[in-house]
This record gives C-alpha cells, sequence and structure tokens, in this order.
C-alpha cells in the first residue's frame, strides 16, 4: 500500500539550490534589466561567473529569460509567472512560519490537574490536544502562566523541548461514482475495516454519505472536510474520508497544495 506526499514548491525553492539559484538570478535580471552582467549577478548572490553563466543559458532554454545577443537579458512572462508563484508560496510559508514563532511565546493548554501559576509543568499530546500536566522531569516543559484547575485552559510560557508529536494517518476510500453504482457498489467489508480503525470520519460526495448512512456510520464532518483532515493529521489524529471517484482528483490536489501524506484504498466490491 502506498503512501502519496504531495510536493508543495516553497519547499523546493529553500531546500533544492538549484531552484534557489534560479529564484535569484532572476530576481536580479528582473529588477536591473536589461543591463545587467554575469559577473555583476554573481558577486550579488555568491556563486562564480561560470555558474551564473550556465543557469543563464538553462534558462534561456527552458525559456525563462529572453537576450539580444550582447548580454542583455529580459525575464520572459513565463519567467515572470514562476516567479509571481514562488513568491507567493514563500510568502505563505513566512505567514506561517511568523505566526508559529509568535505562537510558541504563550501556548494555550489544557489543565491535566490543578496547576498554579509559576508551577513548572510537563506538555503532552493527547487524542490531538495539548495538556499540560504536573512537571515529569523529562521532556517538553513549561511555566504556567495563571491557575487552572483540571480541564480548564491555561497558558504557558517559557516553553523548552519539542512536545513529541507522532503525524496521524489520512485515509481515503474511494467508492464508485453513481455512473458505475454509486453506494450499491462499495465495498461494505473493506469500508468497515478502515472505519473502525478512525479517529475521525468525513464524506465527500452524496454516494459517499449515502454509503455511511447505510453503514449506520456516526459521520463528523461534511463540510470542510480535506482542511480538517490535514489539521487533524497535524494533530496526530487518523483520519478517513469516503469520498467517491468523481471528487477525489480536487481532493488528491489539495493534499498536495498541502504537503499532507495520505493513502487511498480502492473501496469497490469486486
Amino acid at each position: 500500500m502506498a503512501w502519496t506526499r504531495g510536493e508543495i514548491k516553497v519547499v523546493q525553492v529553500l531546500r533544492n539550490k538549484n531552484l534557489a539559484t534560479r529564484f535569484q538570478i532572476l530576481v536580479e535580471i528582473a529588477a536591473n534589466q536589461p543591463n545587467i552582467q554575469q559577473k555583476d549577478i554573481a558577486r550579488r548572490i555568491g556563486v562564480t561567473s561560470q555558474a551564473v553563466s550556465e543557469y543563464v543559458s538553462k534558462l534561456e532554454k527552458d525559456g525563462w529569460l529572453s537576450s539580444d545577443g550582447r548580454s542583455h537579458y529580459r525575464v520572459t512572462k513565463e519567467g515572470v509567472n514562476w516567479l509571481l508563484k514562488a513568491l507567493r508560496e514563500l510568502q505563505s510559508y513566512s505567514a506561517t512560519a511568523e505566526k508559529t514563532l509568535v505562537n510558541i511565546t504563550t501556548w494555550a493548554a489544557i489543565a491535566g490537574a490543578g496547576l498554579s501559576t509559576g508551577q513548572q509543568v510537563s506538555l503532552v499530546m493527547k487524542d490531538g490536544l495539548l495538556f499540560a500536566m504536573k512537571y515529569s522531569g523529562k521532556g517538553a516543559r513549561g511555566i504556567a502562566t495563571c491557575d487552572a484547575k483540571q480541564g480548564e485552559d491555561i497558558g504557558v510560557t517559557n516553553i523548552e523541548d519539542i512536545v513529541m508529536l507522532e503525524s496521524g494517518k489520512i485515509t481515503v476510500l474511494e467508492i464508485p461514482d453513481i455512473q458505475n453504482g454509486g453506494s450499491r457498489c462499495a465495498d461494505e467489508r473493506t469500508l468497515k475495516r478502515w472505519l473502525n480503525k478512525a479517529d475521525l470520519i468525513g464524506a465527500i460526495g452524496t454516494e459517499a454519505i449515502v454509503t455511511l448512512k447505510r453503514l449506520e456510520c456516526e459521520t463528523a464532518y461534511l463540510y470542510g472536510v480535506t482542511q480538517a483532515a490535514v489539521e487533524a493529521a497535524r494533530s496526530g489524529l487518523s483520519f478517513v474520508i469516503v469520498c467517491s471517484t468523481s471528487e477525489s482528483p480536487l481532493l488528491f490536489q489539495r493534499f498536495a497544495e498541502e504537503n499532507t501524506l495520505y493513502r487511498v484504498i480502492n473501496a469497490r466490491r469486486k
């Protein structure tokens, strides 16, 4: 059974030296076109002139740069479109990173016991939720910012170490669309086996909703299923989506955009 992960290009731009250098060269040329020399680009981005020459040749071949033959370069429409897309992805990544850093200044958690202001606490994840417990002497820890009874929300600051969290799994159970039999051709045995393992369940498509009702399965999500599954997996929960084949391409595309790991099970009755 294969797992699939959609690749988000911003990660590639940050991790892939080739793409990062292409990005920098295109930005330098766009900012100074057409009068910019390869040696100036090399100096500004910290690579050799020979490397810039090789990259420029490849960018011209790919249609992202044009030249008048006198070392005067312009970024083409295709190059501009790639730059804009990469910039949007970088901005999104940057905003997410900034939000993460701001949020970890003080975390909200659920008190797993009665806690007092200034008390050192341990931080653990349970059922996708962050809990502050009496300090155990190991693992992630922080300081309670207020008094809280068990079950109440509590702020935790001065956080040290990493809260251990195993990513949850997203499983997509594909059933036939109505043109191919719909819920009548769904394999109930396969569906029940996987549904019984799920922490949360969602349905996409009328065929999927009818199938789950036939199985008398309580569905937690009928709307916003994709994003709910992504967030649940990030919180360590397993999420099963029953989805008709006509709806699955868009679902997989969204997972690709979110860089989310998932697996697909054929739940068509043989």
